[in-house]
């Protein structure tokens, strides 16, 4: 029977790196240091999860249906698979202005109170 291979150490959570290799079929065993890849430092439940993400083509809110579980959840697991493979997370940049004030601000620049230019920087957060 052949174990799942993992990558991280369950003594100190080190990675870990193999070092033999063997072929069944003609029994030839080869000795040296050989590299995981960086699946193998994902944990069981974040490798399941990038399993339905590629079953799902990548597409967020059917992940969301397939899981049961939020947007917000899955967007935050699928950041944590990123962090665990060695990427930077992009983080999710809320709106700085409410849906109101872009409103009023949309408003005074169609009355020609305000630039286009400075319209821009209010509805960016900046003016």
């Amino acid at each position: 029977m052949a174990y799942p291979v993992f990558g991280r150490c369950p003594v100190c959570d080190g990675r870990l790196e193999v070092v033999q290799l063997h072929c069944p079929q003609c029994d030839t065993t080869i000795n040296g240091h050989f590299a995981l890849t960086r699946f193998h430092q994902l944990t069981a439940e974040q490798l399941a999860f990038v399993e339905t993400f590629i079953r799902c083509e990548g597409k967020l809110n059917r992940v969301e249906e397939e899981l049961g579980i939020s947007y917000p959840t899955v967007r935050n697991r699928l950041n944590e698979v990123l962090v665990a493979l060695g990427y930077k997370a992009r983080e999710e940049q809320a709106p700085t202005i409410s849906p109101e004030e872009r409103r009023a601000i949309l408003a005074q620049l169609e009355r020609g109170e305000i630039t286009a230019e400075q319209a821009i920087e209010m509805l960016k957060g900046r003016g």
